[in-house]
């Protein structure tokens, strides 16, 4: 598991890169890679290419991350998910909470 993270060149979006597994093991890295910028960026996106697998655990930090990003106004998207990944999500109704891609 590696989670890494890049801010745009004007820091108004970060992107969260997550690779294997997305489990309560990645909760540090996962927190850290948005908490610890110099400045809140605008708009989060999670890349979920390297993705196998996330837990119940991994649902609650997208969670927190939406709290931190401001809640309903947060501009978060979840993208290049797998088939199991996205199912996972769509069955958690996050589609409600999150852009999916």
């Amino acid at each position: 598991m590696a989670i890494t993270s890049t801010v745009s060149a004007d820091g108004s979006q970060v992107t969260i890169y997550i690779q294997g597994r997305f489990d309560f093991s990645s909760h540090q890295d996962f927190r850290n890679a948005y908490e610890k910028l110099a400045k809140t960026p605008s708009r989060f996106r999670v890349d979920l290419q390297g993705t196998s697998y996330l837990d119940s655990s991994a649902l609650g930090m997208l969670l927190l991350l939406r709290d931190h990003a401001g809640g309903e106004r947060a501009e978060i998207e979840i993208v290049n998910c797998s088939q199991d990944v996205k199912k996972i999500l769509l069955i958690s109704n996050f589609e409600q909470l999150f852009s999916i891609q």
